[in-house]
């Protein structure tokens, strides 16, 4: 059954229209994902599109995969990337313990079958999914905790525990390393999960992963690649030195001209407030650099600039010696992310969710200031499984997928109400009205 955003509370406004009413969001969105015209116009221009970089890039994430044993798919996309008339399909995440949250998956998916589609519908040109490990991102909160279902439908969460009580900056979550306390969680999801034919295989390939001395990202990538590889997956680790290396254009140019970039930001971001909103709070540089284990986000001071948190002062010319010479201390914030992607490779489609898609209308201006091309912005698919004994219940009680939007009572007025041939519900309502009356004329003779 298909259900349309529109029918299910809670969407904004700005991504109802980018999937239904896209006139009215034109102006923000350089591109219509449902007009094939779009697509035929963009593949042209990143055919053209010059990037030297691309025989490094083949060679870094061949170097990334150095641990593991890609099958020939993935072999053959990550070499292609060398060509001119290679894009990709990128889609990513933040390195949520065991997958984080199910439409990671759902992204992935989505990606890998886009891929496919393209590969047979524009055959002068290839495609290749990518997912981005957002391992840089510093909220460990995000990443730490996931929620179920236990054996009485109940959501349970269950959360990592490193052992650190007090508010600190850990740096990217991504380096972060288990103690001995992922056991627990290992313990917790395995008494949890509910038992079928499945269960052995997920919770042995978890724990397989999942351990102490392990990173976030070392034990999300390994799953990823798992689940993965035999549809020709790239995964891609945007932390590398190397790939920092790559992006020392982008990093030295925001700090130069961040004036430019903000107050562009800031103008976007206002029309968008006036009609829709804005998704994410404009800063005055885009860019984090990391000291002391820390990730921190770099803010202009008179003429010089700072970490935010710290009292350290850096003059410009200490910031370009150390992008210069360090490009792996810095890192992008969300709005600066999409242009360093679509900056390292030809990005035919990127694959967002709610969210990103709208935080996607604020970061076009900076992809003007950097010479970089807009990829086709395309939604992720978004889906509810349901088991069949449940689906033999909807279908045994006549309910729709929308009904679970609504109340309580309503569902249980509509089950009611197809138990018999009589209106059970309205026979109800008429008996407690009788009800009522025979009470009222009782209590005025009383």
């Amino acid at each position: 059954m298909f259900i349309n955003f529109s029918d299910i509370p809670g969407h904004q406004n700005l991504f109802l229209d980018y999937l239904y009413e896209f006139d009215n969001v034109r102006r923000f969105y350089p591109k219509d994902f449902r007009d094939s015209k779009n697509y035929f116009e963009h593949f042209a221009k990143l055919e053209k599109r010059e990037k030297p970089h691309l025989a490094s890039l083949k060679q870094i994430i061949s170097k990334q995969y150095n641990d593991f044993n890609p099958g020939p798919k993935t072999i053959d996309n990550i070499n292609s990337l060398v060509l001119n008339n290679t894009f990709a399909i990128v889609t990513g995440q933040q390195l949520g313990i065991f997958g984080g949250p199910l439409y990671t998956f759902y992204k992935i998916i989505t990606a890998i079958e886009l891929a496919h589609l393209f590969n047979e519908k524009y055959d002068s040109y290839h495609f290749v999914p990518v997912f981005w490990l957002e391992g840089d991102d510093h909220d460990f909160d995000e990443v730490r905790s996931f929620n179920l279902l236990d054996e009485n439908n109940e959501i349970v969460k269950i959360s990592y525990d490193d052992g650190i009580t007090e508010e600190i900056n850990r740096g990217s979550v991504g380096n972060i390393s288990f103690n001995g306390n992922i056991n627990n969680v290992t313990e917790q999801l395995t008494k949890i999960l509910r038992d079928n034919e499945f269960k052995p295989k997920i919770m042995e390939m978890l724990s397989g992963y999942y351990k102490e001395g392990t990173t976030f990202k070392e034990s999300f990538k390994k799953l990823i690649f798992d689940l993965f590889d035999e549809y020709g997956l790239i995964i891609f680790d945007p932390s590398d030195a190397n790939i920092k290396s790559i992006l020392k254009p982008i990093f030295i140019k925001e700090i130069e001209e961040q004036k430019e970039h903000s107050t562009e930001l800031v103008k976007i971001s206002a029309e968008l407030e006036e009609v829709y909103h804005a998704q994410v709070k404009v800063r005055p540089i885009n860019l984090f650099m990391s000291e002391d284990d820390g990730r921190y986000l770099i803010e202009p001071v008179e003429n010089e600039f700072r970490l935010r948190g710290k009292r350290k002062r850096l003059s410009k010319e200490t910031i370009f010696e150390q992008i210069e010479n360090t490009p792996e201390k810095f890192s992008p914030n969300v709005l600066l992310r999409p242009v360093c992607q679509d900056y390292i490779f030809k990005t035919a489609c990127y694959i967002g969710g709610p969210s990103e898609i709208s935080y996607f209308a604020q970061v076009i201006p900076l992809y003007k200031y950097f010479n970089v091309d807009v990829p086709i912005i395309y939604p992720r698919s978004s889906v509810t499984i349901v088991e069949k004994n449940i689906q033999k219940i909807l279908e045994k009680f006549n309910l729709n997928y929308t009904d679970f939007i609504s109340e309580n009572e309503t569902i249980a007025e509509t089950v009611i109400n197809n138990l018999a041939e009589i209106d059970l519900a309205e026979s109800f309502r008429k008996a407690t009205y009788d009800v009522n009356l025979i009470i009222d004329e009782l209590r005025e003779k009383l």
